[in-house]
């Protein structure tokens, strides 16, 4: 029988309910309170219990260090894309009107949403990084000389 095997049992079952919270978080974000950065914090807790619960290095096989690095450029891009793109679109660093000049809430509706998605992807990305990086340190003694 392996250790742990509540604990184990039961954040397979929390774990993707973590992470839907997190999405939830997300999508509501511009209707209550949230947004990306909640959801990022979120996502990436879902994450590092995984990593807590069955260890460093099984998480790093189903989230690799690359896609962490991958996810925090794509989500400053994101964030900075759409800045650029209102400025191409004739208007203000991020004033998401111009998105839609007809009905100028479609835009700022969808400006907020890619926003916010950016702010999810950097966030979660960084906070696992971190983690990934605290996690991987070597201590400084050994168990012996505790």
């Amino acid at each position: 029988m392996t250790p742990h095997v509540i604990l184990r049992v039961v954040s397979k079952f929390l774990i993707p309910l973590i992470a839907m919270f997190a999405f939830y978080v997300q999508f509501h974000g511009d209707f209550g309170p949230g947004g990306g950065f909640q959801a990022g914090v979120i996502l990436a807790a879902s994450v590092i219990l995984y990593a807590l619960i069955f260890g460093l290095a099984e998480a790093k096989k189903a989230i690799p260090p690359s896609w962490v690095r991958i996810g925090m450029t794509l989500g400053v891009l994101l964030y900075g894309g759409t800045g650029v793109m209102t400025w191409l679109l004739g208007g203000e660093f991020l004033n998401y009107g111009v998105f839609s000049p007809e009905h100028p809430s479609h835009g700022q509706h969808w400006g907020i949403l890619l926003v916010e998605l950016g702010v999810l992807l950097a966030v979660a990305s960084v906070m696992v990084a971190i983690f990934y990086a605290f996690g991987s340190r070597q201590p400084d003694l050994t168990e012996e000389d505790w």
